[in-house]
């Protein structure tokens, strides 16, 4: 029987409201200002790069919120793997439909693949929190992502993939969380998060210090101060979004979109200057 903060659901579901206070923060510190310190140098480099970005609805919170932080980047949305990018052109694309994350990857393959990749500087994908259930294969769905980018990456050498971790959501709190226990029925968040979880460990034991690895998870559950939102499931913490950066406990509100648009735009900034080279099938060629 599953239990949060170790006891039993049955006994958890008449503790559950103040269990679950006690591991969401509650008043300043959750709704404590996010700075949105971008460097100037980072600015700049980005406005040298052509970026490529596939997402769904909470990577268009994202670009919402570079468009206010730097104006001078173009968000371009792209249909035609062909088109022509320029320097400062963030170009995006909505790929695949959401709760079927494999049409993602192979959407994001099939844009890069047909002439996108000789356009762009910088890749990457996400997935969305509603890709991720409860009864998600964690495992499968982060061996078709390595597979689908470790493909790429040895077709196109002169293109820098960042990977990113899963999007959270909120946990569901109070009373309605109380009584979805008390009824037996899922609480909002809990077991969904669980398995985004599962899939960014993976991401960060096979990426981090190894590839670019933007922790879009690790942003979305700390606090401005560096406090982490957790709550506990048969006795491990597992992270949650900052209830101050959702207005629906998924998408970004505006602090949201601020605090993470501002960790990208400096990521992206960040990142070596790229280095084109011909593609292994065309080295080995006579």
């Amino acid at each position: 029987m599953q239990s949060v903060r170790g006891f039993p659901a049955r006994l958890g579901a008449l503790l559950l409201p103040g269990v679950l206070l006690m591991v969401l923060p509650q008043g300043a510190a959750a709704t404590a200002p996010v700075k949105t310190d971008v460097t100037r140098a980072s600015l700049e480099r980005l406005s040298q790069r052509r970026v490529f970005f596939g997402h769904q609805s909470v990577g268009g919170n994202i670009l919402d919120g570079v468009r206010g932080l730097a104006p001078a980047t173009s968000v371009v949305e792209v249909k035609d793997p062909g088109a022509t990018l320029g320097p400062g052109t963030l170009a995006h694309a909505f790929v695949g439909q959401n709760e079927q994350p494999e049409t993602k990857l192979a959407h994001f393959e099939r844009l890069l693949d047909g002439g996108l990749a000789r356009q762009v500087d910088v890749a990457l994908m996400k997935f969305c929190y509603i890709d991720f259930n409860r009864g998600t294969d964690a495992k499968a769905l982060f061996e078709k992502y390595r597979a689908t980018l470790a493909g790429l990456k040895t077709r196109h050498p002169g293109v820098t993939f960042v990977h990113v971790t899963a999007p959270l959501t909120t946990v569901q709190r109070g009373a309605r969380a109380w009584l979805n226990e008390l009824r037996g029925r899922p609480v909002f968040g809990v077991g969904e998060n669980v398995s985004r979880e599962a899939f960014n460990a993976l991401m960060r034991q096979t990426y981090d210090g190894k590839e670019p690895l933007f922790d879009l998870a690790a942003l979305e559950s700390s606090q401005a101060d560096g406090t982490r939102e957790t709550y506990e499931v048969n006795g491990r913490a597992y992270p949650a979004m900052v209830p101050a950066y959702s207005d629906d406990g998924g998408h970004l509100n505006a602090q949201g979109q601020a605090r993470v648009a501002a960790a990208l735009v400096s990521f992206l900034g960040a990142l070596p200057e790229p280095t084109r080279e011909a593609p292994a099938s065309a080295k080995a060629q006579p």
